[in-house]
């Protein structure tokens, strides 16, 4: 090569390498600490670990069970924490009762559940021998467990937030996302816009409880363990330690709706855990879905609920149904005794559910609702009947009806007519098919996808030491400044001591006046 040349090839890499994004430069020790009390949780969790683990950082995670990710890089500590107990999913799921009287008990039972993880023997030795320099961030999943921030004030690191659904008013709270209730559906209302009048008065009330009742009982439980755990002699106060939280990663697209304003660091990252590729097939899986040329049906209520948490009546129902119809059907089953015996049905206790959804002989998704199992059907463009059962599953569903990409089954009133009558309607309507398939276009059309947004992100994090530009000013107001109590009091203090002056300033004029004012001098009469 000439020295024209070399010289020419030397400008165009300096120039390039000042253009150039920025990149990282060292592999990070990234901490995840994901106590979830439902294996669901960790799909979302622990593929944001995988992002990251496969971009090069030196990824541990802490977990309650079982690794949903098998051939991940990151190195995984499964601590055997405690899971959702049948007698809480059987509450949830058979009492018919009203928002008000359920969520309460849920948040004491879930926050409950997550500070057991304190006594766990592995975790104990695990933060006995980790301080302080061990590791550059951690990403805590979310689940009502705001002391676990302390872990942050444990380690001396950023904090980044996974939630695995579009985000409850807890959430919002730790960046001080705001709410705008007046358009903005929360996560327990459809999320059909614009808001007609009933719709925004049911989703201010909602939003009126979630922000004020299910917080409030969110913070006082969390304060009861955090000032357990983390002595205020060694760790500064949690109202501090949330203003420590750099990131929040929502499992959530604005294309799913509903559309609304954020903060800059809360980052959508959702159907993070969709693979771009599929993962092969079971064997047997791969035949029974290569070879169903007139398509299956795949039928899963999820990783929480099993067959004993359901009524006979429901089960019988649903086999019933499902049992005389002209399709393979894949139904996961987990760990009770089968509902009974059909050639059509084939039941496992874990089925792929990502890498099943992917087939292109997948014809019918029956699900009970949950965010991530949407997600995933909704990326994969296959229409769904839905069986909700608690949580944010009703709302959910409503809104995959709304949005035309199938039907909805109430779990309380379910007949097998109306089973039946949904599933037949799904099957051989066209259009549940093509407006799923039409939203899957959309909802992939994205600049990055979300392994690699949750890459740059957390890069980014890293390179700005926890990027606290990028915090709202409301993080470091109390909830008295952001209504603007303080201000508003201020103000009328000023019109009140105002007005008393004015009309003490009148009284005095006017008393004055009376004063001065000389009295009338009769005229004497004349004689």
């Amino acid at each position: 090569m000439s020295l024209h040349a070399t010289v020419v090839v030397f400008i165009v890499l300096v120039i390039g390498g000042f253009n150039a994004p920025p990149t990282l430069v060292y592999s990070a020790r990234i901490l995840g600490f994901f106590p979830s009390v439902s294996p669901s949780h960790l799909f979302i969790h622990c593929a944001v670990a995988d992002a990251l683990a496969d971009a090069g950082h030196n990824v541990t995670v802490l977990s309650s069970t079982t690794n949903p990710y098998k051939l991940a890089k990151y190195n995984y500590i499964q601590l055997d924490l405690p899971l959702f107990p049948k007698k809480f999913l059987q509450r949830l799921v058979i009492k018919e009762q009203p928002l008000i009287t359920r969520y309460p008990y849920f948040i004491k039972e879930v926050t409950q559940l997550a500070n057991q993880s304190f006594t766990n023997p592995r975790l104990r030795q695990f933060l006995a021998t980790h301080g302080e320099g061990s590791f550059d961030l951690l990403i805590l999943g979310y689940f009502m467990n705001d002391f676990h921030l302390g872990l942050g004030a444990h380690f001396k690191v950023p904090i980044v937030v996974s939630f695995m659904v579009q985000p409850i008013f807890a959430v919002h709270n730790l960046v001080k996302n705001p709410i705008e209730s007046a358009y903005v559906p929360t996560l327990f209302c459809e999320r059909k816009q614009p808001l007609d009048f009933w719709g925004r008065v049911q989703n201010f009330v909602v939003a009126l409880f979630e922000t004020y009742h299910m917080t409030l009982m969110v913070e006082r439980e969390s304060q009861k363990y955090y000032e357990y755990n983390f002595p205020p002699d060694r760790y500064p106060p949690l109202d501090e330690v949330r203003k420590n939280v750099s990131l929040v990663f929502t499992n959530h697209h604005f294309s799913q709706g509903p559309i609304r304003p954020n903060v800059p660091n809360l980052i959508e990252i959702g159907g993070i855990q969709v693979k771009e590729k599929p993962d092969p097939l079971p064997t047997d899986i791969a035949k029974i879905l290569d070879e169903s040329k007139e398509g299956v049906i795949y039928f899963s209520l999820g990783s929480n609920i099993q067959g004993s948490h359901l009524t006979e009546e429901k089960i019988k129902i649903m086999f019933n149904v499902i049992s005389k119809l002209p399709y393979k059907v894949l139904w996961k089953w987990a760990p009770n005794e089968l509902p009974g015996e059909s050639k059509n049905i084939i039941f496992r206790e874990w089925l792929p559910q990502d890498d099943i959804l992917a087939h292109p002989n997948i014809k019918l998704f029956i699900t009970h609702g949950g965010m991530g199992s949407v997600v995933e059907s909704q990326y994969h463009g296959v229409p769904m009947v839905g069986i909700p059962l608690f949580g944010d599953q009703p709302s959910n569903m409503a809104n995959v009806v709304n949005s035309g990409y199938g039907l909805s089954v109430d779990y309380i009133t379910m007949t097998e007519e109306s089973l039946n009558s949904a599933i037949q309607d799904v099957l051989h309507n066209p259009k549940y098919k093509e407006t799923v398939q039409k939203f899957s276009r959309l909802y992939r059309d994205r600049p990055m996808t979300p392994r690699q947004t949750v890459v740059y992100w957390v890069d980014y994090v890293l390179r700005h030491q926890g990027a606290k530009h990028m915090q709202s000013p409301a993080v470091h107001l109390n909830r008295w400044q952001l209504l603007s109590v303080d201000v508003i009091g201020f103000l009328l203090a000023i019109v009140l001591i105002s007005a008393f002056v004015i009309i003490k300033v009148f009284k005095l004029i006017c008393c004055c006046g009376k004063k001065n004012k000389l009295p009338k001098v009769k005229k004497a009469k004349q004689n």
